[in-house]
């Protein structure tokens, strides 16, 4: 085990050398009960929302959309 934890050491160093940094974050489980119907939820505030065009605008900005078929 101690040549993957070397391997990974050095890979590290690397991407830290490239100027990255780890970053942890957490994000919803959609396998989890209840993530399809939360979603469904918070999608049907949106479309009730006054603000559902600003909301929808900035998820489109937001999104990444390079190399989708269209």
């Amino acid at each position: 085990m101690a040549g993957v934890a070397k391997r990974v050491q050095r890979h590290r160093e690397r991407l830290r050398a490239a100027g990255l940094k780890p970053v942890q974050i957490w994000i919803p489980d959609p396998a989890q009960p209840g993530f399809a119907e939360e979603c469904r939820r918070q999608s049907q505030l949106i479309a009730k929302s006054a603000e559902e065009d600003e909301i929808l605008d900035f998820i489109e900005a937001a999104s990444d959309h390079r190399g989708w078929r269209e």
